[in-house]
């Protein structure tokens, strides 16, 4: 199997962007990522895209857009891959895919979602599509809605962990601070975060607005070739492992809703896969889009018992200087959530980090980095473990 590597990657701010689509945020990244991964608008072999749309633009068919911000690209075969939030993790694998069967040495990735075009309502009407909306849809504030359903069942069984949250969040924040593509680089401390105010209100309780990931524009490229190709090339960022699990998407009908089972075995899987432990790791990059996911995410992952997860959070495990710093970057609840940029993003974050490139942000002697992005409740499970081959 030719096992496929990233050689490349761009990523442009997060946030309210000036770029009226995904288009135009598409053309701040192709270009850039093809100039990193140091190759050609010839060299690519096909084109992967991950959008999730569902009614934020009129504009679909979005797969044909790459070729129109760059004419280089216009005949290269290209697809658009959708799976609610873990689109572009979805967008990477199948790319993946696409190199393992042999059909071509180079491929590039691009997420991009432009999110701020439509009304808070609309958004939120946009995003419960990726719920089981057969059940879910009348979930009264959305999203935030659903998952401040599962903060309160994790509180009426394991207790209030309403501090803990506060605390993610402002870890979080913190380390956003130092990421220059992210949406919100302001440092909300633990009394903020802690403290429901006009400033900071409950959105769906008991989970307040810092509990909360943004609304935001944004896109990211990764570029990926064979392994004989990548060893060319100026880098090669390898996967470890890769595994992706699906978990019912009802969570009516799922034995325990607070488990995450599906994260759990996408965890489990792509440790075994590579032959590691979680005290192999040098990071995580999480999909904190509500802190209630990443705190359960820590039980999911292994670092802490079913109910235990608080115990990571006052400890400082996840921290920045603690045993396995989760969210360097500042997760989606610094960086922003562009829904199809997303996994791309968290990615490019890992990537740096292996690569020594991450500037600001980077950590020492960084050796394997992980990635869990999911879609939905916990429904699409992607989990990536990278390292650097040259």
């Amino acid at each position: 199997m030719n096992n496929a590597q990233i050689v490349g990657w761009a990523h442009s701010k997060f946030g309210k962007s000036e770029a009226p689509d995904t288009e135009a945020l598409m053309g701040q990244v192709v270009d850039q990522a093809l100039e990193h991964a140091g190759v050609g608008a010839a060299d690519v072999d096909a084109i992967f895209v991950g959008v999730m749309n569902n009614g934020f633009s009129p504009q679909d068919f979005q797969a044909g857009l790459v070729g129109m911000t760059n004419e280089a690209l216009a005949f290269k075969p290209a697809m658009r891959v959708e799976n609610a939030c873990s689109t572009g993790s979805a967008a990477i694998y199948t790319a993946m895919d696409y190199i393992a069967s042999g059909r071509g040495r180079i491929a590039l990735v691009v997420g991009a979602e432009k999110m701020t075009a439509v009304s808070t309502q609309q958004t939120g009407d946009i995003l419960l599509g990726a719920s089981y909306h057969k059940e879910e849809a009348g979930v009264a504030g959305g999203f935030a809605g659903i998952f401040g359903r599962i903060a309160q069942a994790y509180f009426q069984r394991y207790g209030d962990r309403s501090a803990e949250l506060a605390m993610i969040a402002a870890k979080n924040h913190a380390n956003g601070l130092l990421n220059p593509y992210a949406h919100m680089r302001k440092d909300f401390d633990f009394d903020f975060c802690n403290t429901v105010s006009d400033k900071n209100p409950y959105v769906a309780g008991p989970l307040r607005r810092t509990d909360c990931s943004l609304v935001s524009d944004g896109a990211a490229a990764i570029v990926l070739a064979d392994a004989e190709t990548a060893a060319s090339l100026n880098r090669a960022i390898a996967f470890r492992a890769r595994h992706h699990v699906n978990d019912i998407m009802a969570m009516s009908r799922r034995a325990d809703p607070l488990a995450f089972d599906g994260a759990r075995r996408a965890w489990a899987g792509a440790l075994a896969q590579a032959g590691v432990t979680l005290d192999d790791l040098s990071l995580v990059e999480t999909h904190d889009c509500f802190t209630i996911a990443e705190l359960i995410e820590y039980e999911a992952m292994g670092l802490a018992a079913p109910g235990e997860g608080y115990k990571v959070v006052r400890e400082g495990i996840t921290r920045k200087d603690g045993r396995l710093p989760v969210n360097v970057s500042g997760g989606l609840k610094s960086k922003g959530h562009p829904i199809g940029a997303t996994g791309v993003s968290m990615h490019i974050m890992a990537a740096m980090q292996a690569d020594g490139s991450a500037g600001d942000l980077q950590l020492p002697d960084v050796k394997l980095a992980g990635v869990f992005n999911m879609g939905g409740t916990a429904v699409a499970n992607y989990c990536s473990i990278l390292e650097k081959v040259s």
